[in-house]
């Protein structure tokens, strides 16, 4: 591959796919038959209109050629390999860091309508994109395909998108995009308010009032982006600030979700950086993060993965040790140790491994006290302050 290092002033794609090989290795080896590169000369954005289409972008782009100064047709191939590296990282330890390139700073209305257009169908294709490879925070209420923070970040270029045409004057594609987002954030709304109704599933209510607040946020992020006239503009008003003062679109489900994560939720939305040093939590998508503060299962897995030896399991109980001082509130660090000491039948022999001032910290009576919580009790804990949120904000359930 030719590893420029800047492409049109941005990040060069060698040093964007090197991202991506750190915190997702598992992602370049084994490649399943229908993501692997084929032979000859490829535009990496004709390769999204697949379920996996994110990752045939990944991995045809350690070979595409780039130049520091690109055509037309190269940029939109940059825009696609930065979508697909966000997308392929956002759920693991350590996202790449491009995505106000590709929610405003790459919808350039500079750029050829032609190739806005192209990014736009890579766009809408985008939209069907299977990321269960790369994400454990995907609740499925019923049928269909399951609702998560990847579809949050989907909005948020989509919305991007949508002020680019806006301002443009194509009423076309503004007018397929809205259509667009106005169906993932009614999606989004159906698989929470069903949650709701649905007898014994508070826990993916609370788990899909995380997901939907974020990406209320996200379509936020996505706006942000567009040209100030554009603020007062009908879809402006309808898609914005829904976890806010914006009540009524999406029957109300945003702002119910708000209310909920705000309540319950809001001190596991940290960015888990205690996490990130642990390198051997990268080596398998088995280990990524679900939605906190669910985390026993979790913490079961990193007790009996064959990937983890004995120091990286006390690698991760240091790095959780350390979050539950740092992060107040949350309680999902305590769950995961709750989940690894049930697995393992004590800590103990981790706790040799630690250094003396984290292993201090498993002497903490109110750390202990936590985590001596089985999940049973904990998650029935949540389900009836699920309801007393609920009931509080007088939400109708039925």
């Amino acid at each position: 591959m030719n590893e420029v290092r800047r492409f049109n002033g941005l990040i060069g794609p060698g040093n964007l796919l090197g991202l991506v090989r750190n915190t997702a290795p598992f992602l370049f080896a084994d490649l399943p038959p229908e993501v692997q590169p084929g032979p000859g000369p490829v535009r990496l954005s004709e390769l999204a209109s697949h379920p996996l289409g994110w990752w045939r972008i990944v991995a045809a782009g350690t070979g595409f050629a780039y130049r520091e100064e690109p055509t037309g047709s190269e940029r939109v191939d940059y825009f696609a390999l930065c979508f697909a590296c966000h997308v392929a990282t956002v759920a693991t330890f350590i996202p790449t860091d491009v995505d106000a390139k590709i929610r405003g700073v790459l919808w350039d209305q500079r750029e050829s309508p032609g190739n806005l257009r192209a990014m736009a169908e890579l766009t809408l294709a985008a939209s069907a994109w299977d990321t269960s490879s790369v994400s454990t925070r995907q609740i499925r209420v019923g049928g269909g395909r399951p609702v998560s923070g990847h579809d949050g970040e989907w909005l948020g270029v989509a919305c991007g998108a949508l002020g680019c045409f806006l301002a443009l004057g194509d009423s076309a594609y503004a007018e397929r995009l809205h259509a667009a987002v106005v169906a993932e954030l009614e999606r989004g709304a159906d698989a929470f308010l069903r949650a709701l109704r649905t007898p014994e599933a508070e826990l993916d209510a609370l788990r899909l009032s995380a997901v939907l607040t974020h990406n209320a946020g996200d379509v936020d992020q996505g706006l942000s982006f567009w040209r100030d006239d554009l603020h007062g503009h009908p879809y402006h008003q309808q898609l914005g600030l829904l976890a806010h003062e914006n009540t009524a679109p999406f029957r109300s489900a945003y702002h119910i979700a708000a209310t909920v994560y705000k309540r319950l939720m809001a001190p596991e939305g940290h960015r888990n950086y205690p996490l990130r040093t642990v390198k051997a939590l990268r080596s398998s998508p088995d280990l990524l993060l679900p939605i906190s503060p669910f985390l026993d299962g979790w913490g079961a897995t990193i007790a009996s993965h064959q990937a983890l030896t004995l120091d990286d399991r006390a690698e991760v109980v240091a790095a959780l040790l350390s979050g539950c001082k740092k992060i107040a509130g949350q309680l999902g660090y305590q769950r995961a140790l709750a989940g690894i000491e049930e697995g393992l039948g004590g800590l103990d022999q981790l706790a040799k491994r630690l250094p003396g001032s984290i292993r201090s910290l498993l002497k903490d009576s109110e750390l202990r006290r936590a985590v001596a919580v089985k999940r049973v009790s904990f998650e029935s804990t949540m389900r009836k302050r699920c309801g007393a949120v609920l009931a509080d904000a007088r939400v109708r359930t039925r």
